[in-house]
């Protein structure tokens, strides 16, 4: 049997796959504080005649390390909230999120 015929994603993307489970949970209060603190929307940063300021996008904080400062939560998970399209990061709940978020990641997996 392939991956694709079991329905999993492949390691990387899994992985992604946890990351923007747990951002989400960080966005709507479902995780410790602690794990939030470097997560801050576009939207709080007082640009209130921008489209951005609409927008469910994160920032990104800057990093002076390419190889460590990338890899760490807030510019990671931040980085992939950004990348995931609207409809995924829209979603109100939690279980339709998960649902959404890997239709997309298995659709960019395996395309047809």
């Amino acid at each position: 049997m392939r991956l694709r015929d079991l329905h999993w994603l492949k390691v990387p993307k899994r992985v992604a796959y946890k990351v923007a489970v747990t951002v989400y949970r960080c966005l709507h209060g479902m995780t410790p504080p602690y794990l939030c603190d470097g997560l801050q929307r576009v939207a709080e940063l007082n640009r209130r005649r921008l489209r951005s300021s609409m927008s469910n996008a994160l920032v990104v904080p800057a990093t002076r390390l390419v190889t460590v400062g990338d890899r760490a939560f807030p510019v990671a998970g931040s980085r992939l909230w950004n990348s995931l399209p609207t409809d995924v990061t829209s979603a109100t709940t939690l279980p339709v999120f998960c649902s959404r978020l890997k239709t997309y990641l298995f659709s960019v997996s395996f395309p047809a």
